[in-house]
């Protein structure tokens, strides 16, 4: 009993496994249960019999993908500059996307058809978040809560700014990885840091006192 309990786990991480290396090598795509199962040397029923079919599948890399990138975020070290820190994260974000443009697309872009990855946050109605769910979008939070609790921007719903940082963020990562911003690898000190200082700056706070966090992040 326990050795075919071992067998399934490491079949379905095996197929967890395979799937991230299709969608790094060629996009969500790619992720098709007949080529997924290739991989391992299985059949297309060992996807069904571990996920229930390709959209649990396409859920479970969508999610090892999340739980990377929130790895990421958190990695970056804090300081008692909240600004400076989400400066610093909104750096990582952009690395992350850029390392791993495929588990972006995954992530937020459109994926392969009939196949959506759908998260768990919805801005506009869903007002309370699960962190555990979502924990980078929890650490988007608690660094903006964290900045309006020492002043620096005005008291706004935390989600609604949530929701303006990830926008812009997301809009210049996607240019860059499209080939908009070329190759010279300044974008964020050139558009997306200058942006969330002009954003800052209209949300309450010192355009120099901004300035100097975004150095600190530079730093």
């Amino acid at each position: 009993m326990v050795k075919h309990a071992s067998r399934q786990t490491n079949t379905r991480e095996r197929l967890l496994a395979a799937g991230l290396r299709l969608l790094e090598d060629a996009g969500p795509e790619a992720l098709q249960a007949r080529r997924v199962a290739a991989e391992i040397g299985a059949s297309t029923m060992a996807v069904y019999t571990h996920f229930g079919g390709m959209t649990g599948l396409l859920e479970s890399v969508a999610e090892e993908a999340f739980s990377r990138f929130s790895a990421a975020m958190a990695a970056v070290p804090r300081s008692d500059d909240p600004m400076a820190d989400l400066f610093r994260v909104g750096r990582a974000y952009r690395e992350y996307a850029l390392a791993n443009p495929q588990r972006y697309r995954l992530m937020f872009g459109p994926t392969a058809p009939g196949t959506p990855y759908r998260p768990g946050v919805d801005l506009t109605t869903a007002r309370t978040p699960n962190p555990l769910r979502d924990p980078a979008f929890g650490q988007l939070l608690e660094l903006i809560e964290r900045m309006i609790a020492a002043g620096r921007i005005r008291a706004d719903p935390a989600l609604d700014v949530a929701g303006r940082l990830w926008s812009l963020t997301h809009g210049v990562v996607t240019l860059e990885i499209t080939g908009y911003f070329g190759t010279g690898g300044n974008t964020f000190g050139q558009i997306l840091g200058p942006a969330f200082v002009d954003l800052f700056v209209g949300m309450g706070d010192e355009r120099a006192r901004v300035e100097s966090s975004l150095r600190s992040a530079l730093a």
